[in-house]
């Protein structure tokens, strides 16, 4: 009677439910919300992508009358625009690696796994909800970058143009989704390494290192291989004009989107495979 009794008092575990995909992007959400170096970075990507522009338009302005023929046709407004966006990639990729690499070093990646044995839709959780976060913050800041700019340089008519004008707003929203694709293509990285220090590391070479390496080589080969890396088939998406030896802007970015699905391709295969 007493066991009885006191097996009856004891609380009942509340019911938890199917762990679905629904529920592991929110709980990949919660995790990437609550750690401050996820609101450092996007501060500091928000921060670049709308600062730059600003100052260069306002020094460009200021400026404007000194500066030579040459100086001023080498001043696009639409490059002073998105100024910004070649700065905050470094710390959306940054942050990209240490979405995943993150729970690597405190270890919390086992209790992930364990909660989703499948693994695979934790992959998944985490891309989407860093593409989104992204590009959701990185799309108001480049176009009010664009809008900043231009009201600075408006007494510049030579400097003025239209966001309706052809190919412009494809760059100004093409530098919110580089932005997004550079995030996604950096988590991959870190998902395969499993090292934040490999993962930037990685990202760096990839990036910034290999391109102006590419100078070594003949001309040839650099004008035949340089378009078809990772950096400048990105950029085509958000630069205005194009030349004989670079990709057009859909097709450049079709390609850089391909290098971040072979990276989370690859990095799936090895979640898959190793140990956690």
């Amino acid at each position: 009677m007493t066991t009885t009794t006191t097996i009856s008092s004891l609380p009942r575990l509340p019911h938890t439910g199917k762990v679905t995909q629904a529920r592991i992007v929110l709980s990949e959400w919660t995790k990437l919300r609550s750690v401050r170096s996820t609101r450092w970075s996007l501060l500091a990507a928000v921060v670049f992508t709308i600062g730059l522009p600003t100052v260069f338009a306002t020094v460009t302005s200021s400026h404007w009358g000194s500066m030579g023929p040459h100086e001023q046709a080498d001043r696009h407004p639409l490059d002073i625009a998105l100024a910004g966006v070649y700065l905050s990639q470094l710390a959306i990729g940054v942050l990209g690696v240490l979405v995943i690499t993150g729970e690597y070093s405190t270890g919390m990646i086992r209790a992930s796994m364990t909660a989703v044995p499948k693994r695979l839709p934790v992959l998944w959780a985490k891309v989407g909800v860093y593409a989104f976060v992204s590009f959701a913050l990185m799309l108001p800041s480049v176009l009010l970058a664009f809008y900043a700019s231009q009201a600075i340089l408006s007494h510049h008519d030579i400097l003025q143009i239209s966001f309706s004008s052809p190919g412009v707003a494809r760059s100004v929203i093409g530098g919110a989704l580089y932005l997004m694709v550079i995030g996604v293509f950096t988590l991959g990285l870190g998902a395969i390494t499993r090292s934040t220090a490999g993962g930037i590391s990685t990202f760096a070479g990839i990036m910034f290192v290999i391109p102006p390496l590419m100078n070594v080589l003949p001309a040839s080969w650099n004008h035949a291989i340089s378009p078809y890396l990772p950096s400048s088939a990105g950029r085509a998406i958000f630069s205005l004009t194009h030349g004989s030896d670079s990709l057009a802007p859909w097709p450049g970015f079709a390609l850089f989107c391909g290098y971040a699905i072979l990276t989370i391709g690859i990095a799936a295969v090895l979640l898959r495979s190793r140990d956690t």
